[in-house]
């Protein structure tokens, strides 16, 4: 991993975003960024009354996202590159989904205050499933918060994050059938990975079609 490299990991709640970036960074002996989404207080009254409880929920996220970004900065975690689960500049795509009106204006406002700062990943690892997949994953980590994640809204997730990825050419992008491809049990998948994040391509698919 050359010295410096930001690699960040996309994709919908339960795609396994935070284990295949824990398995990168210590593979390729970089720096970890990880979301922390049990850390939000207000997630889990999120779930349970969106209405309610969407502006706080994210805004914590924004912030908390915020000083997580800005620790790039620090020679010695960026000194030897970075991998994170998530990317700053995908913030809003849940703000739009959850918030309207002056809540949304007033997130808009403090989130173009923190954009500018946010440095841009070298490449960004897009994992996609299908909703069905993504909700047994949820159900089987069992993380208390997300006990009343309504189905409807993670298909609304599901349908801005393929949405957003299908126009993104922002930096380099390794799209991921993380349904058809195993990156945690199955090393001929993984190394495929890896093998994809060397390869001088803008826009790549995995598995190749």
């Amino acid at each position: 991993m050359k010295a410096g490299r930001y690699i960040a990991i996309e994709g919908p709640i339960g795609v396994g975003k935070s284990t295949l970036a824990g398995r990168l960074a210590a593979d390729l002996d970089a720096g970890l960024l990880d979301e922390a989404p049990d850390d939000n207080p207000f997630l889990g009254d999120f779930y349970d009354n969106p209405a309610a409880h969407a502006l706080p929920a994210q805004l914590f996220f924004l912030l908390q996202r915020a000083r997580q970004v800005d620790s790039l900065r620090q020679s010695d975690l960026f000194g030897g590159g970075c991998v994170a689960d998530f990317m700053f500049d995908k913030d809003p795509l849940f703000a739009r989904l959850t918030l309207s009106g002056p809540e949304l204006a007033l997130y808009e406002d403090i989130y173009a205050r923190l954009a500018w700062q946010a440095p841009r990943p070298d490449c960004v690892i897009y994992l996609d499933a299908p909703l069905d997949t993504l909700m047994a994953r949820i159900a089987r980590r069992g993380r208390p918060a997300e006990a009343n994640l309504e189905r409807d809204y993670l298909a609304r997730v599901v349908s801005a994050y393929r949405a957003h990825f299908a126009t993104y050419d922002a930096t380099r992008l390794v799209r991921v059938d993380a349904e058809a491809m195993d990156l945690v049990g199955n090393d001929a998948d993984y190394r495929a990975l890896l093998s994809a994040l060397e390869r001088p391509v803008t826009v790549q698919s995995l598995p190749q079609t």
